[in-house]
């Protein structure tokens, strides 16, 4: 099993509960899929709009994976696996190629981390990851 795979499981193993978990938020869900999931790398407070913010996450995720351990983040944004199936609205690259390439043509891989949801995003990551903050 990948190293990312073992750490990300490990972190799922010893906890159980998140402040980021759906059944108590009041979520929106959307068919404008990529103007809302541009909104999240641009804006804050935005709500819980579905599945966009999966969208943004997923992007988020493959980047920085790569990142830390090698690779090429489509390759992660293609993994089933990759938000450990707790995202009933996660969908992996190859079954959605136009919206996520819409997407990435407007914000890119070189997304700035200090703008919208990104900043929250990172600290999750970094837990779920066990990655040392900077």
């Amino acid at each position: 099993m990948e190293e990312w795979k073992v750490r990300q499981t490990l972190f799922h193993r010893l906890n159980t509960t998140h402040t980021d978990d759906l059944n108590d938020k009041e979520i929106q869900l959307t068919e404008d899929i990529v103007s809302h999931a541009i909104d999240y790398f641009k804006s804050k407070d935005i709500g819980w709009i579905y599945p966009s913010k999966s969208y943004m996450v997923a992007i988020c995720y493959s980047r920085w994976l790569a990142e830390y351990f090698g690779g090429r983040p489509i390759e992660y944004l293609n993994d089933p696996d990759l938000l450990f199936g707790n995202d009933p609205y996660f969908v992996q690259y190859s079954l959605d190629v136009k919206s996520y390439n819409e997407i990435l043509n407007q914000i890119s891989w070189n997304f700035d981390e200090t703008q919208g949801m990104i900043p929250d995003v990172r600290k999750y990551f970094e837990e779920e990851f066990m990655i040392c903050m900077r």
